[in-house]
């Protein structure tokens, strides 16, 4: 036993250093606590909900049995921290950070946040379909998210690539959204907030479970806000109101329905959304409440998954997808002093199909097989842009599909090797493979190494590929490749006491054919191109407890040093430093709960090469329930210390740093019958 034991710490010793060394070169593939995964009938293994993951290998697993760095925030986390938009759900996640331009939220995943860009490397999912949009192939985490925030039932976030299963977009992180259901509710649900600014938003919801078996959940949800008064220095001249704008208001409108019956399933989601934007960017007129933009989305899903028998299940899906983007945003056209104000019209229509047939199956003794295919066609990619002219008119259409097969093995009782693959067949450029390898190693008793590695890309997308301005500052390319991420990762996963667990891990990831927007010195115009390569190497380390008496917290520190190989200048917005505290607390046993959230955010580079200063965020919530469970009221302080901090701007602002808001406030009665 002692031998054991000493046996077990130097393996520990060995596997921390290599971790941490894996922040500095390549490291390779891993496994955890593999229990009774393989003497599981398959059809429990596909229900299993509790400490599970579904999105790392596309069928339910346990989360130290995952081949990959993964996180899930649950609906109780979510309701008792105050998130009010998925990006604060996943700004508290390891290695992720955010950016607010006064107009979308945008996520950075470590180290890795393009200014600009609209988020296209990360993948987003509802239930499994993606709502990732087929023109600017971009995932939207705010307000305009298609879903509001208190109908998530847990979020899944699977980092590194994921091109392996899913196909493009899957570079950084692929993050699922679960939905609840009707039986969760099991009634009817009211809720009314109001928060800062005249910011107001209210909530109906119906969910059941029949007697005949179908589960049914309806929601509906309406919100606005009149937005505050905002201060830019780079504007503060007596002709542009001294640099005070107050165009920063919003409005939202959202249905659900989730409904399923035996083996099918069906969720439908609309967001309809609109916020002004009070930056001015691309030289629009400051202050001119006009400068607007409309964001419709939808997202129809059909789900259909049956148990075969103890050895082979199934799973096929099929999904609808519309987007539309409106823009409105106002220039000056005078040549002399006499102002020539102008409304100029940005347009998106997007609609897509997007189907997918998977098998999930124990063909041997300890192998579990995945293997499946996807197609999607795009029935709509039209962009448009005008004003006195049309500068830009543009209607396509595509189509792509996919096939991908994984095998896990377990090679000893105490190792398991995963292997997969997937082949990408896009219209526009041609095929693509990407795979994936791990090795999960038990090193002793409730101690796990992952040794990861993985290949992905990213497809150009119709705005990349497709648009101007008629020649007035951008034009199209002539052609453009996919870009590529190579993943090497380990991590260490630890359970110190049942109710406290540690993970320790060490990646580094290679981006080649880097797609960025950049002037053509022959005629000085923005074009797309393929850039040389970024690296990143980083450090990631957490704790998570969670105790019956109610308490639970999640701390972690998270470093990375990224760097545009070509240049050797380290990237702009990427804070090396990461580090964030969350806390729930009971006050009075099983009623009242405070959350307390801190979260420091290193300072980063702007695109003009100086620093956004580094900042901590306290976020404090109270949260309340009868004990009937019918009352619930919860009041929110956010940045609770009044800290001055800003993001950086990106290349369409004059402001070289965008500053966020002070101490907000948010109060919210939910009353359930």
């Amino acid at each position: 036993m002692i031998q054991t034991r000493h046996a077990c710490h130097v393996w520990l010793f060995v596997a921390w250093l290599a971790a941490i060394s894996a922040a500095a070169h390549p490291a390779w593939p891993a496994h955890s606590e593999p229990e009774d995964l393989f003497e599981m009938p398959l059809e429990d293994l596909m229900s299993v909900e509790i400490d599970t993951v579904y999105s790392a290998s596309k069928y339910q697993q346990k989360l130290s049995e995952a081949p990959s760095s993964v996180t899930v925030i649950g609906a109780d986390e979510i309701r008792k921290y105050g998130y009010r938009t998925l990006a604060e759900v996943l700004r508290s996640v390891p290695g992720f950070y955010i950016n607010y331009d006064r107009n979308y939220e945008y996520v950075g995943v470590r180290g890795f946040r393009r200014p600009g860009d609209y988020d296209t490397r990360v993948l987003l999912m509802v239930d499994g379909h993606r709502t990732n949009e087929n023109i600017g192939d971009s995932p939207l985490f705010g307000p305009q998210f298609v879903l509001d925030v208190d109908l998530i039932d847990r979020v899944e976030i699977v980092r590194g690539p994921g091109s392996s299963l899913y196909g493009s977009n899957a570079l950084l992180a692929v993050i699922n959204v679960i939905t609840k259901d009707g039986k969760t509710l099991n009634g009817l649900e009211l809720s009314g907030e109001v928060a800062s600014f005249d910011t107001w938003k209210s909530r109906i919801t119906y969910g059941n479970r029949f007697d005949n078996g179908l589960d049914l959940l309806v929601s509906a949800t309406k919100g606005d806000s009149e937005g505050q008064e905002l201060y830019f220095r780079e504007f503060d001249d007596p002709a542009t109101a001294n640099g005070l704008v107050q165009n920063d208001d919003s409005s939202l409108n959202n249905l659900f329905l989730r409904a399923s019956l035996g083996d099918l399933s069906l969720i439908v989601a609309h967001n309809a959304a609109e916020k002004g934007i009070p930056t001015a960017p691309w030289d629009t007129v400051f202050g001119d409440g006009r400068t607007r933009v409309h964001d419709d989305t939808t997202l129809v899903g059909l789900t259909y998954e049956r148990e075969i028998s103890e050895t082979l299940a199934l799973r096929a899906r099929t999904a609808y997808g519309h987007y539309d983007y409106d823009g409105r945003y106002v220039y000056d056209y005078s040549e002399d002093e006499t102002p020539d104000l102008v409304v100029n019209k940005d347009l998106y229509r997007g609609r897509w199909w997007d189907s997918e047939l998977q098998v999930t199956a124990r063909p041997f003794e300890k192998h579990i097989l995945t293997a499946g295919g996807e197609f999607r066609y795009n029935i709509r990619q039209d962009q448009a842009n005008w004003d006195e002219e049309v500068y830009f008119d543009d209607s396509r259409h595509s189509k792509n599909w996919g096939l991908y097969v994984q095998d896990e093995y377990r090679v000893l009782d105490n190792m398991t090797l995963v292997a997969g693959v997937r082949y990408d067949r896009y219209d526009t450029f041609g095929g693509s493979t990407n795979p994936r390898l791990a090795m999960l190693y038990d090193l002793c008793d409730k101690t796990t190494l992952k040794l990861l590695y993985g290949r992905a890309f990213r497809a150009p997308n119709a705005y990349e590929l497709y648009y101007h301005d008629g020649g007035y500052s951008q034009k199209a390319p002539q052609s453009l490749d996919p870009e590529t991420i190579e993943t090497y990762e380990m991590v260490l996963e630890r359970a110190l006491a049942p109710n406290l667990s540690a993970t320790l891990s060490g990646f580094y990831y290679v981006m080649d054919d880097l797609i960025d927007q950049q002037n053509d010195p022959d005629d000085d115009l923005l074009v797309f191109t393929n850039r040389d390569k970024v690296e990143a190497t980083g450090t990631e380390v957490a704790l998570h407890g969670r105790w019956t008496s109610g308490w639970r917290a999640r701390t972690s520190y998270s470093y990375v040093h990224a760097e545009d190989t070509e240049t050797g200048a380290i990237l702009a917005n990427s804070p090396r430093h990461l580090a964030k505290l969350n806390l729930i607390a009971p006050v009075l046993k099983d009623t009242l709960f405070a959350g307390l959230e801190i979260q420091y955010n290193g300072s980063s580079k702007t695109l003009a090469g100086n620093h956004a200063d580094d900042f901590v965020l306290t976020n404090l919530a109270l949260t309340y329930r009868n004990r009937s469970k019918r009352l619930e009221i919860a009041a929110g302080l956010y940045n609770l210390f009044d800290v001055k901090y800003g993001y950086p701007g990106f290349g369409e602002h004059i402001q070289d740093t965008i500053e966020q808001d002070g101490r907000t406030f948010r109060i919210k009665l939910t009353y359930r019958f």
